[in-house]
């Protein structure tokens, strides 16, 4: 009796643990449809780079996905690398700020067969070497001649950044003798601020949508041997599965599009904020109804959010 019943026990405890694993292995693999909160709605899990341009049209997708759509929105931040492979590998649902067919090819290459383009979200995207309009230069060509005015450096961002490849392939190019300096999209704009204010001479890594070009006098470089590519569109990226699972995600991600005063507006809204990014985006989804409501489709009855 005391055998059987022991050993009864223990087939018991057996599968209540077997049972324990399947059901936290399905949570697990829940996550990566869009698992429900606490509150029973699906949560998007978006992810971006510190860059001004993604900080704000991620917090603007976040405000419409949850104030209008009914979704909890998770985001993330990391530097391109991983937000790459985050995307690929499915942890998270998308990234709005892909450089094609240029600054990000080689993230493409690597994982473009797992992941879906939803297409374009911004027109007409630049990247190059960027110096205030004062500064007596208009080629990367003339660089080594001025480089004691700018203490032989070039000021980039996250050296995981396309831009950042591109800049060292240019100082290879053009036998550059300045040092390309990694820093942070945020800390890049402090520099420019500062030398400005003061009006001495920087070169940075540069891009175009961004809101320094709004604030500050700058130009771009020109770039003869065309390392930094002609202008390219910013486009969102997401998990494969993502239109199965959440569809009205996916369809809205593919409406979601601003041209360069829209974008332009939206970042100095984000930048001026004196609360977060989220509360910006949220005036400014506020103060364009018309064109965010063009963005979301229509819930059909009995499907699938």
């Amino acid at each position: 009796m005391f055998r059987y019943s022991h050993h009864k026990n223990i087939i018991v405890k057996t599968i209540a643990i077997l049972m324990s694993l399947m059901i936290i292995a399905g949570c697990s693999s829940n996550k990566k449809k869009g698992q429900s909160g606490s509150n029973g709605k699906k949560t998007v899990k978006l992810v971006y780079v510190n860059w001004a341009e993604g900080v704000a049209m991620t917090n603007l997708a976040k405000a419409i996905l949850q104030d209008k759509m009914g979704y909890n929105v998770k985001l993330t931040m990391a530097d391109v690398a991983p937000v790459f492979t985050s995307v690929a590998n499915g942890d998270d649902d998308a990234f709005l700020d892909a450089w094609l067919p240029v600054t990000h090819a080689q993230y493409m290459k690597k994982y473009g067969s797992k992941l879906v383009d939803l297409g374009y979200n911004y027109q007409g995207a630049r990247i190059g070497l960027v110096v205030p309009k004062y500064f007596n230069i208009n080629s990367i060509t003339q660089l080594n001649s001025v480089k004691n005015k700018v203490d032989d450096k070039i000021i980039g961002i996250d050296s995981g950044a396309g831009i950042m490849q591109k800049t060292s392939q240019a100082v290879k190019a053009y036998n550059l003798q300045l040092k390309l300096i990694p820093s942070s999209g945020p800390a890049m704009t402090a520099s420019l601020k500062q030398a400005i204010s003061n009006h001495k001479p920087i070169v940075v890594t540069g891009w175009k949508p961004h809101w320094m070009f709004a604030r500050f006098n700058l130009k771009f470089l020109k770039d003869p041997k065309g390392i930094y590519g002609k202008a390219e569109n910013i486009h969102t990226v997401a998990r494969k599965g993502l239109k199965k699972d959440m569809p009205r995600v996916a369809k809205f991600l593919e409406n979601f599009e601003l041209n360069d005063q829209q974008l332009g507006s939206l970042m100095n809204d984000v930048r001026l904020s004196k609360t977060n990014a989220l509360d910006a985006a949220k005036k400014w989804m506020k103060n364009n109804q018309k064109l965010v409501n063009s963005w979301i489709p229509k819930a059909k009855s009995n499907s699938s959010m």
